[in-house]
């Protein structure tokens, strides 16, 4: 190849290099300054509704004062039980993937139904929890069914994340407590969970920051309460449903309890997004 064609070829390969690093600097820059405006929009809209009141009155009539305590309670009771119930179950099932069944072709379905199951829309986990557990019980609304379709939403990225964390420790750790005749189980337990532990639970928390702002799910089976309710078995306030029903109302004040709880979210999932990548950096620092 002569030099003349070797130029030809460096100058084309530098004109498409810049190009399509143009490109991609264009696009993160259009993406950021829409994420800039989405964010200034629902603080500007959301900090005036941020007050004391906010988080000590139930959700009120319309035209009437009011605050959102009913449904962050209501929130935090299906999210939590959605993680006790879910978490667990997504981690065993990991664990059974990376320590049991890796090369087994059973284990070659149940990741193939994860990731059917982690991508599902979540109207869909809604509508089935619908038909299980709201239906067959007369129509009655429930957070305990609430808490178990998120958990369906919990349940895909525990076990995946579980999955994956579990093959990234080394196999010499576990051929090393083994070879000492300590049982698997005692391995998985002692020395795979606490290697992989930041991140297991940074995927809890990646999940626990999903489920905190499903809606769908929620109607088919929580369905919502404007009053303070602290039994699982009958409907409860959430804050993603209170949000979808107070923003296309017409009454001003349920507008901006709306906004209010969308600023009240956001901020509670970026702080759980923060956390867990600070749960991670931790752990690599202190690897390294």
């Amino acid at each position: 190849m002569s030099a003349e064609v070797s130029g030809r070829l460096y100058l084309r390969r530098r004109i498409t290099n810049v190009v399509a690093l143009s490109l991609s600097c264009v696009a993160a820059v259009v993406g950021l300054l829409f994420l800039g405006w989405i964010l200034w929009t629902l603080v500007s809209k959301g900090i005036t509704g941020i007050n004391w009141e906010l988080f000590t009155r139930d959700t009120p009539p319309p035209m009437a004062e009011g605050g959102l305590r009913n449904a962050l309670f209501g929130s935090a009771v299906m999210c939590g039980l959605a993680i006790v119930i879910g978490a667990p179950l997504g981690v065993a099932a990991g664990t059974w993937l990376a320590e049991y069944g890796a090369a087994s072709r059973a284990a070659t379905v149940v990741r193939f139904v994860n990731d059917i199951l982690l991508s599902a829309p979540s109207i869909v986990l809604g509508l089935f929890v619908y038909t299980l557990l709201v239906m067959n019980t007369g129509g009655s609304f429930s957070a305990f069914a609430g808490a178990v379709a998120l958990a369906f939403i919990v349940l895909p990225v525990v076990l995946r994340t579980t999955d994956e964390m579990l093959r990234l420790v080394p196999a010499q750790m576990r051929e090393a407590a083994l070879s000492l005749g300590v049982p698997q189980w005692k391995v998985i337990v002692q020395v795979l969970y606490r290697s992989a532990s930041a991140g297991i639970v940074t995927g809890i928390l990646l999940s626990l920051a999903r489920i905190s702002g499903e809606t769908a799910p929620l109607l088919f089976t929580a369905f919502g309460n404007l009053y303070w309710n602290s039994n699982v078995m009958q409907p409860m306030a959430s804050v993603p449903v209170v949000m979808y029903q107070f923003a296309g109302s017409p009454y001003e004040t349920w507008q901006q309890l709306a906004w209010a709880g969308a600023l009240v979210l956001t901020t509670f999932v970026l702080l759980i997004s923060l956390g867990a990548r600070a749960l991670l950096l931790r752990k690599r620092v202190t690897h390294d």
